[in-house]
């Protein structure tokens, strides 16, 4: 695959929630383009054949501290060294622009690609809204 990571790549509202779904993940559809408007930046990474393959993006106030969200390879192209282009494409963005600090959640089973991708694994919390 020749083609890059293209940070703010022009995306289509349901081209995200389609590949959420084709990693097991919920759409999400009312969330697109709402994001796209909300997030500090995005960047993703289309095939040959122009269709999506990798998304993720980071939030926050875009001043010293960002949040790196849903970072997702089309499952037919992962364990090809994309979803790390990506994380670091990403942070390189996001030094670009000043972040200081970036932080993200993941499930533990991923602990190594999140360290080789520049993360320092620690310790936090989170809440969740109760239904």
């Amino acid at each position: 695959m020749k083609q890059e990571i293209v940070i703010n790549l022009p995306i289509a509202a349901d081209e995200v929630p389609n590949l959420r779904e084709l990693v097991g993940w919920n759409g999400r559809y009312s969330d697109y383009p709402t994001l796209f408007e909300r997030c500090n930046f995005w960047a993703g990474l289309r095939d040959e054949e122009n269709k999506l393959i990798a998304f993720g993006y980071v939030a926050g106030m875009g001043l010293q501290h960002g949040y790196m969200e849903d970072i997702i390879v089309h499952p037919e192209f992962q364990q090809k060294g994309i979803g790390e282009s990506l994380v670091r494409k990403l942070l390189q963005e996001a030094e670009r622009i000043g972040l200081e600090i970036v932080t993200l959640t993941y499930d533990s089973k991923h602990t190594s690609f999140y360290t080789r991708s520049g993360f320092t694994p620690c310790s936090g919390g989170l809440w969740r809204r109760k239904d």
